[in-house]
């Protein structure tokens, strides 16, 4: 006797079949639409057609959200393959459809775009500023390409208090996606991370699209630190670049953004130190003027003199003790960015017995030159200047030295 199967287990296994296969889980298919209609629901219906052969298609009223579609169009769209037990059909659900001919690339681009502003993650609301003096810098990026370098250059010249904390990823290639994501949590497993930076230098759209993949948008948007993107030149739009907290046109802007001036801050600490007399004089004046205000009341309007009295010597005490406290931690604040200005002198580190040498331009009273950090800049007989704390000495090699 024949094994018969019952329909519902062909249905069931069809279903678990297709459904299991991830080619057909998440796939483009270009063709024709035809016999396109819509339900009262919002739900799209439409045939795909090539040739003599077609697909059913579905697009559910919450990604179609008002597309325009019409039979005869020429289409690329993005969907799963699905099998309809209850009446033995195929059919691909559609979430993003897009004209033919734009290419896959930047369908895949603006169906991921589309897909992601729609659930808010480039929401303006959520973007975050960069933190006005950042000690913890975070850079997500290649180690072995100048973008690194040119961002650590910026760091040193603008604000050589911070720190500088590089995740190493791949920026390029089939490691990138996982070296971004995880780069990123790294840094915001840190816990003192003050700001991060993903960065990569200039190339065609396919090398830039790391920057493109889903995976890299959600751990930028799952950052609990400000995360500014830095992708490609000015030009170049990511997807890294409308979920980031700020964009910047480029690696070095991105340092210039996230780094204030040291010589700005050292202007306004010197600003802050004249100003602080004046802020102190106005504040004891505007207390004597409180006192002698509260005296008058006292003398004209009530008859309890004594109690009035020891209420007015109270509210001295207090006005003069808050005042004094606030002089106190206006100075404390000053002495301590005074002190941090003093530890970024040269003249500091030369009065420790440091030296600074540099070669001479070649005439007997000429200026000094480059600065020497390597044997191999000097050669025997080569003049040269040694500055110390309190001047300036001439000297001359005896002899070539190297390794």
């Amino acid at each position: 006797m024949l094994d018969a199967y019952p329909v519902s287990a062909i249905c069931r296994y069809l279903k678990e079949l297709l459904e299991s296969d991830l080619r057909l889980s998440n796939m483009w298919v270009e063709g024709e639409i035809s016999n396109l209609s819509r339900s009262q629901r919002g739900h799209v219906y439409f045939t795909l057609k090539e040739g003599a052969y077609q697909l059913r298609c579905v697009m559910f009223q919450r990604q179609h959200r008002g597309m325009a579609l019409e039979n005869g169009a020429h289409v690329l769209t993005h969907g799963n393959l699905n099998f309809y037990a209850e009446r033995g059909d195929v059919q691909i659900i559609v979430d993003f459809v897009q004209p033919a001919g734009v290419g896959a690339r930047q369908a895949e681009f603006e169906r991921l775009k589309t897909k992601l502003e729609a659930e808010g993650l480039f929401d303006a609301g959520r973007k975050r500023p960069s933190p006005e003096f950042p000690m913890r810098i975070g850079v997500v990026t290649s180690p072995s390409g100048a973008v690194f370098h040119d961002i650590c250059n910026v760091l040193t010249r603008r604000w050589p208090l911070a720190e500088v904390v590089l995740a190493p990823t791949p920026v390029q290639g089939a490691d990138a996606v996982a070296g971004v994501a995880n780069g990123i949590r790294r840094l915001n497993e840190d816990g003192a991370i003050d700001v991060i930076i993903v960065a990569r230098g200039g190339g065609a759209a396919e090398e830039l699209w790391t920057f493109n993949e889903e995976a890299v948008a959600r751990a930028i948007y799952g950052s609990g630190v400000p995360v500014v993107s830095a992708i490609g030149h000015e030009t170049d739009y990511t997807i890294a670049d409308y979920v980031a907290d700020v964009r910047a046109p480029t690696p070095s802007a991105a340092a210039e953004t996230v780094a204030p001036s040291v010589s700005e801050v050292s202007r306004e600490v010197a600003g802050m130190a004249m100003s602080l007399p004046i802020d102190v004089r106005a504040r004891i004046s505007q207390a004597e003027q409180s006192i002698e205000h509260t005296r008058h009341r006292l003398r004209t309007g009530l008859p309890d003199v004594a109690r009035h009295r020891e209420r007015l010597a109270s509210s001295v005490r207090h006005a003069l003790s808050a005042v004094r406290r606030a002089v106190e931690r206006r100075d404390e604040r000053v002495e301590g960015w005074s002190n941090q200005l003093r530890s970024l002198d040269p003249r500091a580190t030369l009065a420790r017995g440091y030296a600074v040498v540099q070669l001479r331009d070649g005439k007997p009273k000429g200026p000094s030159g480059k600065a020497v950090t390597s044997v191999s800049q000097v050669k025997g007989k080569a003049k040269l200047d040694v500055h110390v704390k309190d001047g300036k000495f001439p000297a001359e090699v005896s002899r070539q030295y190297g390794f």
